[in-house]
Parts: structure tokens; sequence; C-alpha cells
């Protein structure tokens, strides 16, 4: 009876599990559904799609022990969904650095999409450089006999802060996170000039934005007055004098 029971208890720990991990997955799913949607319509309908890559994992459970043994935390499944939010994770790149407050913005109003926190590493850089945006969601999953509310890590940066963020990993990686002084100076200072990079880039993106709009609003006067590019061009009193007569 009592090996029977150890059996039972045995399945219904590894039923447990599997229901724990898949439901990170489905909410992965569900935020990669929704983020999707956004580029897909961006791309359809707007001139611009500020979406330019988006990478998404579930940790792995030794990733997630090992998280849960640093930290700390008691043993089991329910400090796990308690303490570590980041086991379903998503990244998203974009081009500029107002693309990572406008995405923002779009998901947290999602109307299934709670926001637990958030952590805005671009105004405020960690001491290392690292710079990013990062939000803390919960999303309801259905399942046969269930309703439950995982948590999505959600990274939002620009490709240089991204570009940044691959090398440091890659560095401590190799040194084992015993890096030398003189290479944590030089990435920081390699973040600072991302940073500036970052904000030189948006200078540009606004300034395009500005002509293309200008452009825009000068071809539809064109065709509201129904002139030529030529005749357009005139100084403004010769302009005037023409379209009261037309």
């Amino acid at each position: 009876m009592s090996e029977s029971m150890d059996i039972q208890e045995l399945k219904n720990l590894k039923t447990e599990l599997t229901r724990f991990m898949m439901a990170y997955k489905f909410a992965l799913d569900e935020m990669n559904t929704k983020i999707n949607i956004l580029k897909e319509e961006f791309h359809y309908i707007h001139d611009y799609n500020p979406i330019e890559h988006v990478s998404s994992r579930v940790k792995s459970p030794d990733g997630i022990l090992k998280k849960v043994m640093r930290k700390g935390h008691e043993l089991s499944l329910s400090s796990i969904r308690e303490q570590v939010k980041d086991i379903a994770g998503i990244r998203i790149t974009c081009s500029f650095i107002s693309d990572i407050y406008e995405i923002s913005e779009m998901l947290k109003k999602q109307k299934d999409v709670k926001i637990l926190n958030c952590k805005d590493y671009i105004q405020n850089p960690k001491p290392n450089g690292y710079q990013s945006l990062h939000l803390i969601v919960e999303i309801p999953i259905f399942m046969s006999d269930r309703e439950e509310h995982i948590p999505v890590e959600i990274q939002i940066r620009t490709i240089a802060m991204d570009f940044w963020a691959s090398l440091e990993h890659k560095i401590f990686y190799k040194y084992n996170k015993a890096v030398p002084g003189h290479l944590l100076t030089e990435l920081k200072e390699a973040a600072i000039t991302a940073g500036e990079l970052d904000r030189k880039m948006e200078r540009l993106h606004k300034e395009m934005t500005a002509i293309k709009e200008l452009e825009n609003e000068k071809t539809s006067k064109q065709l509201f007055l129904g002139i030529d590019e030529e005749t357009f061009n005139l100084p403004t009193y010769l302009l005037e004098s023409l379209t009261k007569k037309v």
C-alpha cells in the first residue's frame, strides 16, 4: 500500500512539474502572439515598424534551480512561482529609444496584461553601463481545469544596447565573472558610447520624420491646388496671386 502511494505521489509530482513548465510556455506563446500582431499591423498599415527583432525563451529547470539556490528561496513550486518572475522571457529589439517606450505603452494598454513591475535602466543605467527597459507582466492562461496568471519578463532595448549586453555577457562568461578591471572600464566606456550613438540616431530619426511630414504636407497642398512642382515653388506672393485666380 505504501509503495503504491509513493508511485502515485511521484505521478502527481510529475504532472504538477509538467503543468508548471507548460504554463510558462503557454504564457510566452500568448505574449509572442500579441507582439506579432503589433508587428504585422505596423508592417501592413503604418509607414514604420518600431520592432526590429523578437526572441524568447523559457528558463531551463537547471537555470531555475540555480537561481533559487543563489537567492536562498525555498525549494518548492509555490516558492518558485512566487519568487522567480523571469522563468518566461521575451526580448524586443528596436531601432530607436522612443520606440522602446512606444512599444511599452502599447503592451500596457492590453486589457488582459497586468504590469507587475517596471525597471527603467535607460533613464537609470546599471553601474556597469547596462541599459534596457524591463517589464514584468502577468497574463492569464486557460488550461483544461484551471485559469492561471503567469508572469513574463519583457526586455525592450535598442540594437546598440543589445549589442553591448551580448558582448558584456560573452566577456563575463569567458572570464567566469572574474573580469579584469581594465576590461570593466572599457565596457563602461563602450556603454556610454552606445548611449551617445542611440541619442544621435534618435535626433536624426526625428529630423527625417519632420522633413517627411513637410514633404507630405507640400504634396497634399499641390494636389488640393492642382498645380505642378515648378509653380508650387514660386515666391509666396506670386503663388498667392495665382491661387486666388484659380
